[in-house]
């Protein structure tokens, strides 16, 4: 069972949900330690006092905000508190939207919420009444020192919580070169958009995230085992990278090709 992050509620109207919020995400990258390529020592970091040379010990150090040039006020844990004592551990809601207006760009990261005590029929007439509507109720949560804007959606059973990007964290498209203007501006044929629509529902499948893992960590963790068996210290010879071309492409028999594939 992992560790819950805290406990708190769900605010709605005069509504409140006793839940405890969860990370969703369960990491399984690979873990690395820097050593000495010499002798194979660990190399570790050291907190040093940039003034003395020292190292300092972790029950020493505090944060500080530099509010000008090598002055700082320090902050304790309940100095983060303070700033937002009444939403540290309350997910407000603040309205509800349609599902579809919110840009997959904005996702970020999710969290489970579980109902506690007697919340659970307030959990359950959420949820429900959220899938039929087919809504999203937006909210503000404030999470380790830091607030956030969230969305609280229904998956399965469950009340996800999936912080939000702020519409600064986002760079403009429009900084890019983008192709913009219609098919006839890019010489796209009618044949060539009817040919791709083709090729997209030749291409079509269910949605099931459980077939699709990651593979390069799979084939690094082999690559490593097998290091470890024989004892090989060589690297894998690197792929060529494909040559460029600047001779035109006929996309109409790519296409051609790849629905024939399909069929």
């Amino acid at each position: 069972m992992p560790r819950p992050v805290w406990k708190g509620h769900i605010s709605f109207g005069l509504v409140n949900v006793p839940i405890t919020l969860y990370s969703a995400e369960q990491k399984t990258g690979l873990k690395f330690n820097l050593l000495d390529s010499r002798d194979q020592a660990r190399v570790r970091y050291e907190r040093v006092n940039e003034v003395t040379g020292e190292e300092v010990p972790w029950n020493q150090i505090v944060k500080g905000y530099e509010y000008e040039d090598g002055n700082y006020v320090l902050l304790e844990d309940e100095d983060f508190q303070q700033a937002a004592v009444e939403a540290t551990q309350t997910v407000e809601i603040e309205g509800f939207v349609d599902e579809a207006e919110i840009s997959s760009l904005y996702y970020e990261k999710p969290y489970y919420l579980v109902p506690q005590g007697k919340g659970e029929k307030g959990y359950v007439l959420l949820r429900e009444t959220l899938r039929s509507m087919k809504k999203v109720g937006i909210a503000r949560v404030v999470i380790r020192t830091r607030q956030y804007m969230a969305a609280l959606l229904v998956h399965g059973d469950a009340l996800v919580l999936n912080l939000l990007r702020f519409a600064q964290e986002l760079r403009d498209p429009g900084n890019f070169d983008l192709p913009t203007g219609s098919l006839k501006d890019y010489n796209v044929s009618a044949r060539e958009l009817d040919m791709a629509e083709k090729l997209i529902r030749a291409m079509g499948m269910e949605w099931e995230p459980d077939q699709f893992h990651d593979e390069y960590r799979e084939a690094l963790l082999d690559w490593i085992q097998k290091k470890v068996r024989t004892g090989e210290t060589t690297a894998p010879a690197e792929e060529e990278a494909p040559p460029e071309t600047t001779e035109p492409v006929d996309i109409m028999e790519l296409l051609r090709a790849s629905v024939e594939q399909r069929e």
